[in-house]
């Protein structure tokens, strides 16, 4: 749906592979598939790393604004995160972030990630500022 170009970020850190929908300033979802060839998939680290699962949601909530500009979305703090579960090679990693606040450039949210309809990282507050 959206091109990825939106964000700044490129291979190896950038942690969305596909926007799906979205109703713009208000929620968006996207997902990311994990495979084998992660850079951060090895023989000690069997899953995806619970902090770069956080970034993928903080990532897709870049989405939720109505046009690409010149400002970079930063992420400037998280609350509430609380980690459910894993995510492996073959798994889809959905995620969503939804809206709470939009106010001088700061904007306020939550997220989720899943996979296969379970939630394996749920976020309380995101924060992100815009610079």
């Amino acid at each position: 749906m959206e091109s990825l170009s939106y964000l700044p970020h490129k291979y190896p850190f950038l942690y969305v592979d596909r926007v799906v929908e979205r109703d713009p300033m208000k929620w968006v979802k996207g997902y990311k598939n994990i495979s084998n060839n992660e850079w951060f998939i090895s023989e000690s680290q069997k899953s995806m790393p619970s902090t770069l699962i956080i970034e993928a949601i903080g990532q897709i909530g870049a989405f939720v604004r109505i046009e690409k500009s010149e400002k970079y979305e930063i992420l400037a703090g998280i609350n509430g995160a609380q980690i459910h579960g894993s995510a492996y090679p073959g798994d889809k990693l959905d995620l969503y972030f939804e809206v709470t606040r939009i106010r001088n450039g700061l904007m306020k949210g939550k997220g989720i990630a899943s996979v296969n309809g379970s939630v394996i990282v749920s976020i309380d507050e995101i924060t992100t500022v815009y610079l």
